[in-house]
């Protein structure tokens, strides 16, 4: 494949063993997590944190990353980060 084909080729989250359902809810969560935990522990400018993000942009719906972030910066966010 040439280059122009690489980047034209949709994207998709690679298979992670730790979700082998058809269910990625939680894959979904865990990777919304381990993004700000990875920017906590790491600074936003650590490049590899941005996988994390990638993944749950592809499986998350989007309203549900939206109520994440509302409910981050309000402080009822219920994961730890």
């Amino acid at each position: 494949m040439s280059e122009v084909e690489l980047k034209n080729k949709p994207w998709s989250p690679p298979f992670d063993a730790r979700f082998p359902n058809q269910n990625q809810t939680r894959n979904c969560w865990q990777n919304y997590v381990d993004y700000f935990r990875c920017q906590k522990i790491k600074g936003e400018d650590y490049a590899p944190c941005e996988y994390f993000k990638k993944v749950y942009s592809h499986l998350c719906p989007s309203f549900w990353v939206e109520q994440w972030d509302d409910q981050r910066a309000s402080g009822t966010f219920a994961g730890k980060i």
